[in-house]
């Protein structure tokens, strides 16, 4: 059995990690509820955006030869795999399944293309990047700097404006997106989306939510300004919901952390009394068993 000090060390060390992590727990719970608020307002925004653009490309003659953002035949047969995840640990397998849904794409769906070296991954957070150059995959790793150390619209859209504008120089022939989508504090689903080409189908044909409009100057140039800001906002959401995947998987993870740190301090209490009663009984025998032999 361990001697007293060193239980306590152990106890003490404990109370510490439990203060750490419930500190966290709360940080976290401030954060996401700010997250949540501004993913309840980006969803429909993105959604309606993405909405008015398929429409009127829909409605735009020859708008793959005119605009390459909708274009779907191939050029260079590469494709970018952006995955989103954090700069920070301790929120549980986070980074980590972003991580293994990269791996899983490249393994199975762009098998072929990443054998032929035509498979890149944009990393956005150090965990990820770290995590993915961990896992030796056959496929150049690049990493978005300082994106969230000063995370800002204009951040946002300067990897947006970069990815498109290489697309639309027939650099690549699709932009995947690898991110967790929050669904509520506790569950957060690794999801994959896809940036570019954008993709008039996600139109329904019986939706005349646009064509009920006249638009102006026109449908060409209003579609030429929307195209950059649609695959920003389509950007920009997705952060954010791994933004608010984030908070509520390292509240969850801490939540437990403190939990266990709870149960363990009990452990270790009941470990201690024990070993402190152990002690003393010792004690007596001792004093009990040499007044005996003074005695005798």
């Amino acid at each position: 059995m361990a001697n007293l000090k060193d239980i306590r060390t152990r106890i003490h060390s404990v109370q510490s990690t439990r203060q750490v992590t419930s500190a966290m727990k709360m940080v976290s719970a401030a954060k996401l509820k700010k997250a949540q608020n501004e993913v309840a307002k980006v969803r429909p925004f993105e959604a309606k955006l993405s909405q008015i653009i398929c429409s009127l490309g829909s409605s735009v003659a020859n708008v793959e030869l005119n605009y390459p953002a909708f274009r779907t035949k191939p050029k260079s047969g590469k494709t970018l795999i952006v995955a989103i995840a954090s700069d920070k640990g301790l929120a549980g397998a986070f980074n980590s399944n972003v991580v293994k849904e990269v791996e899983a794409i490249i393994a199975t769906t762009l098998s072929d293309a990443a054998a032929q070296g035509k498979v890149e991954v944009l990393a956005i957070g150090k965990q990820i990047a770290k995590g993915l150059r961990a896992r030796k995959l056959n496929s150049p790793i690049t990493e978005a700097p300082n994106f969230f150390d000063n995370l800002s619209l204009q951040t946002v859209c300067n990897v947006a404006d970069n990815v498109r504008q290489r697309f639309e120089a027939k650099e690549l022939d699709k932009v995947l997106v690898v991110y967790n989508k929050f669904v509520n504090t506790a569950v957060q689903e690794v999801s994959q989306k896809q940036l570019l080409p954008l993709q008039l189908q996600e139109i329904d044909p019986a939706d005349n939510s646009v064509s009920d409009f006249i638009v102006e100057p026109s449908k060409e140039e209003v579609l030429e300004d929307l195209i950059p800001q649609v695959v920003r906002i389509r950007l920009l959401a997705l952060v954010k919901e791994s933004t608010a995947s984030e908070h509520g998987a390292r509240m969850t993870s801490m939540h437990k952390a403190t939990d266990n740190a709870t149960t363990l301090l009990a452990e270790l209490q009941l470990q201690y009394n024990k070993a402190r009663q152990t002690a003393i009984t010792n004690e007596l025998i001792e004093i009990v068993s040499g007044a005996s032999a003074l005695n005798g």
